[in-house]
């Protein structure tokens, strides 16, 4: 989120003057933005996995504060909920075999995770949305203790001072009323970034808009909530719902904070002045760091954390270190279930990106690509989608298998090993061939288990067991 946060109460003052400073550092960006040379280098990519704690009887843990001193690694920040952790991840060159540095890394994290939840009688686990999750555990006390989340709050809450409304039909109706944002620490994700040059920006940002909907397509891994069936990727809907800062003064504004957009980029600079134009701070903490860092690059401290309070699917991100570089973020895909099936998403949606990135994909209608999205979250492998050049729509699982050549050259062009993009996007070929998500797995072992509170709860244990054993969801036993 660009800095941190060390209070929870802001002036209206506080408010003017960070305005008036994210302002100054837009035109900052577009100078630097312009500067020849900026940005560039060989493609990298990194990731975020966010965790839930859970206790041995599978109910969430809220012990974060206590893992993560036990953890002892700087890789390990706190997240919204008491029971939410997040590792970063190491970045690394695209070229070579960058998903299975991913796997080791991941089982290495989590693995470290899992033994310092031990120290607290607790485990770790990598899912969309806990199952076990139910009303009682979102209350004030939900929240982490750090100050920019309560911050956060209550700045969302100036903004909206009516009840949080949540309504989400799927299989089942969800209805429910929240104060702030707290139901955000129900959703846990597996993001990943690809460093881009400034110049590539818009192309590559507008390929990840188009490419994210089939592969949201088979990786569903969070198909209820509050015990209620609803979307094959509920985590969408529970999001752009729960953090929807849109009252009756602001219903024209067109997105929501959190949204997948309106229409294809011309470049990065649009959507960091879209975030400062259309979205009113919620945390107006004032650096005062210095204004340039490694590289003579500017800091952008508040533009920064601005920019880390409105949560587009696809999100471009400013990063100083180093001499400074652009990166697109893909913040859809659920975590889980195993290190493997992340490697895998991550390598389908990259090799997808850098594949389409070469295409006019501006030609194609952007309703085509937002429709996919949501259709994607909502049907999985069964929703129906569009695509270039393909007449009329198919079903999402034939759409998938069609791609995966087109996946695997883009992986090659940018030097992944062959062998590396053929396991990664062979799990996704199984998943398809067998019928087999984390949300469908999830559903069918809960039929299994009767479908009751206690049973969400031995099906989370069951999960995370077959989890850690590690072997990709398409293989799992119910």
């Amino acid at each position: 989120m660009g800095q941190q946060v060390n209070k929870e109460r802001f002036s209206e003052a506080e408010f003017t003057r960070f305005g008036e400073r994210l302002g100054e550092q837009l035109v900052e960006l577009r100078e630097l933005l312009a500067r020849p040379g900026f940005g560039v280098g060989p493609a990298t990519i990194g990731a975020e996995l966010e965790l839930f704690l859970i206790t041995p009887d599978g109910r969430p843990l809220p012990r974060n504060h206590e893992v993560r001193a036990a953890a002892a690694d700087d890789r390990l920040t706190l997240e919204l909920g008491r029971f939410n952790l997040e590792i970063n991840l190491t970045p690394m060159p695209l070229a070579g075999r960058p998903f299975s540095a991913l796997v080791r890394e991941i089982r290495e994290t989590v693995d470290l995770v899992d033994k310092a939840a031990a120290t607290q009688g607790g485990q770790a686990v990598a899912i969309g949305i806990l199952p076990s999750l139910d009303e009682s555990d979102f209350t004030h006390e939900t929240l982490s203790g750090e100050s920019r989340y309560r911050a956060m709050s209550r700045g969302m809450r100036r903004l909206r001072s009516e009840p949080f409304r949540v309504r989400i039909e799927g299989a089942e109706l969800l209805e429910l009323e929240v104060e702030g944002i707290v139901l955000d620490s129900a959703n846990t994700s597996w993001q990943v970034h690809l460093r881009t040059a400034p110049a590539d920006f818009a192309r590559v940002y507008n390929a990840a808009q188009l490419a994210i909907g089939p592969v949201l397509a088979v990786s569903g891994n969070s198909p209820g909530f509050l015990g209620r069936q609803l979307w094959e990727e509920t985590r969408i809907a529970l999001f752009e719902e729960a953090a929807d800062d849109r009252d009756v003064e602001r219903l024209d504004r067109r997105d929501r904070r959190v949204g997948f957009g309106s229409g294809w980029v011309k470049g990065a600079e649009e959507l960091f002045e879209a975030c400062v134009r259309d979205y009113e701070p919620v945390l107006p903490m004032i650096s005062d760091a210095e204004p340039t860092v490694d590289g003579g690059v500017p800091g952008l401290a508040e533009l920064r954390l601005h920019h880390g309070t409105v949560w587009t699917w696809n999100r471009p991100v400013y990063d100083p270190a180093g001499g400074g570089h652009l990166r697109v973020e893909m913040r859809p895909l659920p975590a889980g279930p195993s290190a493997v099936d992340m490697a895998a998403n991550s390598a389908f949606v990259l090799g997808l990106t850098v594949a389409m990135a070469d295409q006019p994909v501006e030609e194609f209608a952007f309703a085509g690509a937002y429709r996919n999205f949501y259709r994607a979250a909502t049907h999985g492998l069964d929703a129906r989608m569009s695509w270039p050049g393909v007449q009329g729509e198919i079903p999402a699982a034939q759409l998938v298998l069609d791609l995966l050549p087109v996946a695997a050259a883009g992986l090659q062009k940018v030097g992944v090993e062959a062998e590396e993009a053929e396991w990664t996007l062979d799990i996704i070929r199984e998943r398809v061939t067998r019928r087999r998500t984390g949300a469908i797995w999830q559903r069918e072992a809960l039929a299994r288990f009767g479908g009751d509170r206690a049973a969400r709860e031995r099906m989370v244990i069951r999960y995370r067991e077959l989890a850690m054993i590690g072997d990709p969801v398409h293989t799992w036993p119910l």
